[in-house]
């Protein structure tokens, strides 16, 4: 064991632990400038409207899965796993656990990274594309509330072991499903408001980037596209959606095996949207194969790329952000990316 002391901040968006959580994590939601980009006073308003009209379907939703969000138990798991792969390369590192819109908040977690007495602590958002509504609103919450600074990763949208790991859950999948033909592989991704990205906010370019790596490691016969669900409230979001991507690979005749591919732990956009709603929709649509590929969980692989993550951010604190790679990814139009180093690749 090293003599350093690591925190790690895992930071992911929480969801309610029950019933009676639902509105008041919904109004937490809908109150963040990163999600409503409207003064304080119409987001308060806002916030409560749409807090209270969305929350019974939303407990409804939760009801399916025992009352409450799972991803706070599956970010658990992925820590401990993360805790274990640090310690067997020989550091003692723990992490933290800080949810943006529900508990345990960065505020409560500050003083735990404090009193464990970290000598390094390294930011590690569970968003592997870059967002301003996840990844920077975490980062802010945490400075907001006192955290410790130390280096965050901002991003890590085509790290090998990442795009491997989401390979063989797919690949898994499909085998296991009997090795359909005809596949149309949809990636479905958490959309976002189209005026969002053309403001700057990089992540539909992260999410294409991930596609792009990940489609060479898939059999050569598959189609692959990518798709965006979880749309809420009357804006124009990025798409195509999900379900038009549903429903158009039904009117083809093909197989669809589908991949959350910018979900790293399982919850209501996976256990709810993916295998009941768009699963019923595929049904309806004559889809005679509608596959889900896990996400990664605790997959080995995505471990060790959060594990690597940390090493590497160790090995360079010369900066207080970085991506996998060290320096910026996104070309330069993408001004919201809060990389400001050298690009250490060539962007696309």
């Amino acid at each position: 064991m090293t003599s350093e002391k690591i925190a790690v901040v895992l930071f992911n968006l929480g969801g309610p632990d029950g019933p009676d959580d639902v509105q008041p994590f919904l109004k937490n939601l809908f109150s963040d400038k990163a999600i409503i980009r409207s003064p304080l006073p119409v987001r308060f308003i806002v916030s409560r409207l749409i807090s209270k009209s969305r929350a019974p379907s939303a407990r409804e939703n939760y009801a399916r899965m025992g009352g409450g969000s799972p991803l706070l138990p599956e970010t658990r798991k992925q820590a401990a796993a993360l805790d274990a792969e640090m310690n067997k390369r020989g550091r003692e590192a723990k992490s933290f656990i800080a949810m943006r819109y529900w508990k345990p908040y960065a505020a409560d977690v500050v003083s735990e990274v404090l009193a464990w007495g970290a000598t390094k602590v390294v930011l590690l958002p569970l968003y592997p594309q870059f967002s301003t509504t996840t990844t920077a609103s975490s980062l802010k919450s945490w400075k907001q509330a006192g955290g410790p600074s130390g280096v965050a990763v901002c991003c890590y949208p085509d790290t090998p072991k990442f795009i491997e790991a989401h390979a063989r859950k797919l690949i898994g999948a499909w085998e296991q499903a009997g090795k359909p033909s005809n596949v149309r592989c949809l990636l479905s991704a958490h959309g976002l408001p189209e005026i969002v990205v053309k403001s700057g906010d990089p992540y539909q370019w992260q999410v294409e980037r991930t596609a792009g790596a990940l489609k060479p490691l898939l059999p050569a016969e598959w189609e692959v596209e990518i798709c965006y669900q979880s749309r809420v409230g009357p804006l124009k979001w990025i798409g195509p959606s999900t379900d038009a991507s549903i429903e158009k690979a039904a009117s083809d005749g093909k197989a669809i095996l589908l991949s959350p591919v910018a979900f790293v732990s399982e919850h209501i956009e996976t256990l709810v949207e993916l295998d009941i709603e768009y699963k019923h929709l595929a049904e309806a649509k004559g889809v005679k194969h509608y596959i889900r590929a896990p996400a990664l969980g605790v997959d080995a692989g995505f471990i060790e790329t959060l594990a690597d993550l940390v090493e590497e951010t160790l090995a360079d604190q010369t900066h207080p952000i970085r991506s996998s790679c060290g320096g910026r990814i996104c070309p330069a139009n993408w001004k919201d990316c809060p990389n400001h180093r050298s690009p250490a690749t060539k962007a696309a």
